[in-house]
């Protein structure tokens, strides 16, 4: 099972691998949801949906339903506090 940017938790963030539908709409890739870019989970609203993440210092809100095609590579955090 390949993990997704609706699989993420509040602060985690992952690199972009691909698009699990071939439809997305322009907007988002003119938002910089673009394969090898960084995406962090902000927060999500209180029924789940929206999600809303940073991209490239962009703050966007995305449906689940679009945020389950967003296919990810997961950055673990290894730093000490």
């Amino acid at each position: 099972m390949e993990t997704t940017v609706a699989d993420l938790r509040r602060g985690q963030k992952g690199i972009i691998k691909e698009f699990t539908e071939d439809f997305l709409p322009i907007k988002l890739l003119e938002l910089g949801c673009l394969p090898g870019n960084l995406v962090e989970l902000v927060q999500v609203a209180p029924l789940k949906d929206p999600i809303y993440i940073n991209v490239n210092g962009s703050h966007i809100a995305i449906r689940r339903e679009m945020a389950l095609h967003i296919a990810l590579e997961i950055i673990e955090d290894n730093a000490v506090v």
